[in-house]
């Protein structure tokens, strides 16, 4: 993985990874900002001008890929390189929740 890519991802924002958490499957923006309202219980609304510009970044940057249109929807689905950056996130979160855990 690129260092480049790393710290600009690693920590990951609350956007970033709902947005590779729901393109393990092909989705589109709007069914992205429907799936993170309700995962979160309504706590986190992605705003589309958020969605969009963190959509383009990351295929930008190799994270996701845009795979068609439906409907005038772009549907992407998330790279190998997304994968693996969302695998280091969830290992970071699993960490500093053990620690968590270790000092209550």
């Amino acid at each position: 993985m690129d260092a480049h890519i790393r710290k600009v991802y690693i920590p990951m924002t609350e956007t970033a990874f709902f947005i590779l958490l729901c393109l393990r499957e092909p989705n589109h923006g709007y069914g992205i900002v429907q799936t993170v309202e309700k995962l979160t219980d309504g706590v986190l609304r992605l705003t589309p001008g958020t969605m969009y510009g963190s959509l383009s970044k990351m295929e930008k940057d190799g994270l996701i890929r845009f795979i068609r249109e439906e409907e005038k929807r772009k549907i992407y689905q998330i790279t190998e390189l997304g994968e693996e950056i969302l695998r280091c996130e969830v290992q970071r979160i699993e960490r500093l929740h053990r620690i968590v855990q270790e000092t209550m």
